[in-house]
């Protein structure tokens, strides 16, 4: 399983970016993703998922602000951040895993290798 992430950038407060997570390998459909983020220093932070079903949710922090969405053969989630503020900058990461293993371990497997965002 590999998992790839674009569109990270620098922005200056109030703009936009939208995140790609492409992922390869999977051979079911039954396929969770999330976004997350990190700050050095500090825990990371659970952005949107991707549940079984298909239907994409964003973490109250980034509510009215974020949206995820994702392709129909859910191979792509997108994370798109409107309104960004400097305390939206962190590494941004891809994860995947299996929705009956995700339930049963509570846990990502398979993480991107993260894209910078900066908010200035």
């Amino acid at each position: 399983v590999q998992l790839v992430e674009s569109g990270g950038g620098s922005v200056q407060a109030g703009g936009s970016l939208r995140l790609s997570c492409a992922a390869s390998g999977y051979t079911d459909r039954s396929r969770c993703m999330g976004w997350f983020r990190q700050v050095p220093g500090k825990e990371r932070e659970g952005v949107a998922r991707l549940q079984g079903d298909g239907t994409t949710s964003c973490a109250d922090s980034v509510k009215g602000r974020f949206t995820s969405s994702t392709d129909n053969a859910k191979k792509t989630l997108y994370l798109q951040m409107n309104s960004l503020v400097p305390e939206d900058t962190a590494m941004y990461y891809c994860a995947a895993e299996y929705c009956p293993t995700l339930r049963l371990k509570g846990e990502y497997s398979a993480w991107g290798q993260g894209t910078q965002v900066t908010v200035s």
